[in-house]
């Protein structure tokens, strides 16, 4: 019952690894939950004092996360079930259960990368993860990310706007959307692809979760691509982890004096996979993923990247008005400020033609509209008008 394996989960002072021994001595949470002290102490590398720890037997805490979780519309996979990844399940550290929202893919028959870089990224950096992010998901990948702000958003980004699966593992409760300027992420993940924590709902992200969360992050994927990590980076123990793991590692290469792609450049000198576009990934593993791998779409770059779209556009400049009536102008001034535009050009010919009036006096009325700020010249003898009419 999966009471029980929120027990075992959230008991306090039991170390992880203390935990998935007690698994394997046991079998079952609940097994655990009914043993007595004598059997406990028989469980490899325990101690009396974690024994005293289990007897433990209050189950409020976890009755409260079952709740939490069906409110919330959350999911529990624990370790034995079919779902678990292998992958992950492999790795020498594997969560005890993970929680889940979303749409869970089967992870072990999919290439599956994990983008990272630094949070505090240059353009170039979040150009080239929303590049590569669209590109391995358009070429049939799915990418893994932390969703942390910086890189890691940016790489999901890319790979939601080509449509393709990805996977989000945070270092908190699914419920608690951090950094905050990444709450539509969670959202769109939630709808398009999967969330992951070890965390239940409520936690409040902790500096101590993210290291543990790498683990997660490179254990579930089968390549770890490092966009942009300056010398000292979480990025990079992303990558000193994947590598543990067994897992291959690329990197972003980065102008040789940018402090953010010192990290990056180090690792392809330590002999990591150079990636200028998705391809240089997918190609390794086209033999692996015949049927799934597409060179066309993983070399395909969005039109517009995601630094480039939130670019702040200044707001159009609103033309002061200007009441005919009450101007001292000219008969030929009005008629000109009547048939100009603010918006389209119009040559000089056309306003003769429009109004009728001789050439010399349309050019005298222009001449003076312009010194009094009423009208703009354009190249090729083009106005518009300055002002509104009121």
């Amino acid at each position: 019952m999966l009471k029980f394996w929120l027990w075992l989960a959230e008991l306090p002072g039991l170390s992880n690894q203390l935990r998935l021994a007690l698994l394997r001595h046991f079998g079952t949470p609940e097994n655990v939950f009914y043993a007595d002290s004598g059997e406990i102490l028989l469980t490899e590398g325990i101690s009396v004092e974690s024994a005293v720890l289990l007897k433990n037997h209050d189950l409020t805490t976890a009755e409260r996360i079952l709740a939490e979780c069906q409110r919330l519309s959350q999911h529990i996979l624990t370790i034995q079930d079919a779902a678990y990844p292998s992958r992950l399940k492999n790795i020498y550290d594997p969560p005890c259960l993970l929680y889940w929202k979303g749409h869970l893919p089967a992870f072990d028959e999919e290439l599956a990368v994990a983008v990272v870089g630094t949070r505090t990224c240059t353009p170039y950096g979040v150009s080239c993860a929303e590049k590569l992010g669209y590109g391995l998901a358009g070429g049939g990948a799915m990418v893994v990310s932390g969703l942390a702000k910086g890189i890691d958003g940016a790489a999901i980004r890319g790979a939601l706007r080509a449509g393709g699966i990805t996977a989000g593992v945070v270092g908190g409760g699914l419920d608690v959307q951090y950094p905050y300027e990444n709450r539509y992420l969670y959202e769109d993940m939630a709808a398009a692809g999967v969330l992951l924590s070890e965390y239940p709902p409520g936690t409040e992200p902790a500096g101590r979760h993210f290291p543990a969360r790498n683990r997660i992050l490179s254990g579930l994927c089968a390549a770890a691509l490092v966009v942009e990590a300056p010398e000292r980076s979480g990025a990079l123990i992303t990558a000193e982890t994947a590598l543990e793991q067994g897992r291959d590692l690329f990197a972003v290469p980065g102008p040789i004096d940018a402090p953010a792609s010192v990290g990056c450049n180090r690792l392809i000198r330590e002999g990591a996979g150079l990636v200028t576009d998705a391809w240089d990934i997918l190609c390794e593993y086209e033999a692996r993923f015949p049927e799934k791998l597409r060179e066309t779409p993983a070399r395909q770059t969005p039109k517009t990247l995601g630094y480039q779209a939130r670019t702040v556009t200044p707001p159009k400049e609103v033309a002061p008005t200007l009441s005919l009536s009450a101007a001292s102008l000219t008969d030929d001034q009005i008629a000109l400020l009547r048939v100009l535009s603010d918006e389209e050009e119009t040559l000089v010919d056309d306003l003769i033609e429009k109004t009728g009036i001789p050439t010399r006096r349309v050019l005298s009325a222009l001449t003076v509209l312009e010194i009094e700020n009423l009208v703009r010249q354009h190249s090729g003898k083009r106005y518009t008008r300055a002002v509104t009419l009121v």
